[in-house]
């Protein structure tokens, strides 16, 4: 193994999963408690796992040999235009595995499957790495959308998802 984090996706499984889901559950509360901890209760967009399983949301978590390593959600603004990344998470001892990245790949392909050309997210400005990633992979920082207003702990971004070919080689999302 090289250590380079493309490399170590290949036993990596993404599937949409049910997130009240015994061995999900930690790592939403995981999330819960890092983001409770870094911003204050108006500050935090939280979305409980009840709104995680509307039909407008589509929730994934990464596996490897069945264990839970990530969770990302979608959050379907058909009637806007556009898909929202919601609850998107790795834990410190899983992270540096190209974890994060398939979890947003397999959202943006999620996107494009819907239709819903652009994807936008907002994130806290005290998640380096989280900006780091969504900045590597293409976003651009906009101003804040649907109802989401100007915050100064906040930062939106989005990405137009418009594949002109979908590559599954390049998949990680299991039907």
């Amino acid at each position: 193994m090289t250590g380079k984090a493309e490399d170590q996706t290949e036993d990596l499984a993404i599937a949409r999963e049910d997130p009240r889901k015994a061995d999900l559950r930690p790592l939403i509360q995981a999330l819960d408690d890092y983001l409770t901890a870094l911003y204050p209760p108006l500050s935090n967009h939280l979305l409980d796992i009840e709104a995680l399983t509307r039909p407008e949301a589509a929730f994934f978590a990464a596996r490897k040999a069945g264990k839970p390593l990530g969770i990302a959600a979608l959050i379907a603004h058909a009637d806007e235009g556009y898909g929202e990344l919601k609850r998107m998470y790795v834990p410190p001892e899983a992270r540096g595995q190209g974890v994060a990245k398939a979890l947003l790949l397999t959202i943006e392909q999620e996107a494009h499957r819907q239709g819903l050309p652009r994807l936008c997210l907002e994130t806290g400005v005290d998640q380096p790495e989280a900006l780091a990633l969504y900045k590597r992979y293409g976003f651009e920082e906009c101003g804040p959308f649907g109802g989401y207003t100007v915050d100064p702990l906040s930062l939106f971004f989005e990405k137009h998802v418009n594949f002109p070919k979908y590559n599954s080689k390049h998949s990680y999302f299991l039907k």
